[in-house]
């Protein structure tokens, strides 16, 4: 019988100890010891923030978004057939072009209706991203800075590297026009445009200014977002449903 009890209590500190932890990691990693859960929700919400982390790793201290955790995660959503919409939350400062590309190119070719909202900013390759969804929102005060394609670190001045640098600023020229209503000439007017940007080259376009441009679809948050996800997921529900009939 004492056997028994001290089984018994070892497993008690054991379960204590265990839901001890788990809490401290919740506080660690959410700053909250219980996470609301939307109860069988048919939408999924990607969020996309910091600094995209590309072929380079960045420092601990960097807050980032690593694009090799996101592009299974976009896989896994166009798989599961529970998942009917895709929220994508954007606050970034921009980062790794090719990394940025690669996801917008993911979720532009997603089949599930794609809706994102630029929150404190979407800036440099952040832009591409906002863009390739379905429909894209931007709060009022959330800003996009628009500028060329820049390099960092130690590069061979050659002119094939000059030539590789236009051709990746065509890229992103051309995906986000095709994805957007902006104009070619007036996204490079944005992108070019000296003296917006304090000794630098470029704009930075706040919530209104964005849609007025034609970059972005329209000004709104979460209600928004959620309601047109929502309408998105009928429209392509309808026509199935329809033929199934």
């Amino acid at each position: 019988m004492d056997k028994d009890m001290q089984k018994k209590e070892g497993q008690t500190q054991d379960d204590q100890s265990s839901n001890s932890s788990s809490l401290v990691q919740k506080i660690q990693s959410l700053g909250q010891t219980n996470v609301p859960q939307a109860p069988d929700s048919n939408i999924h919400v990607l969020s996309i923030v910091g600094q995209i982390e590309g072929h380079i790793q960045l420092p601990p201290q960097n807050k980032t978004t690593k694009y090799e955790h996101l592009l299974p995660q976009l896989i896994a959503i166009e798989q599961n057939p529970k998942i009917e919409g895709l929220v994508i939350l954007l606050n970034t400062v921009g980062g790794d072009v090719e990394a940025g590309l690669a996801l917008a190119e993911m979720i532009s070719s997603m089949s599930k209706p794609t809706v994102s909202i630029v929150l404190g900013g979407g800036h440099s390759i952040g832009v591409p991203i906002a863009v390739s969804a379905d429909h894209s929102f931007i709060v009022p005060t959330a800003t996009m800075t628009i500028h060329p394609v820049r390099l960092t670190g130690l590069v061979i001045g050659v002119p094939q590297t000059f030539e590789y640098l236009d051709k990746m600023q065509e890229r992103v020229i051309n995906f986000v026009v095709s994805h957007s209503n902006i104009k070619e000439e007036k996204f490079k007017d944005l992108m070019f445009a000296k003296g917006n940007l304090t000794r630098d080259i470029g704009t930075n376009v706040v919530g209104h200014d964005a849609v007025d441009y034609g970059l972005i679809d329209g000004v709104g948050g979460v209600k928004e977002a959620m309601e047109k996800v929502n309408e998105l997921i009928d429209n392509t529900q309808g026509p199935q449903q329809e033929v199934i009939q």
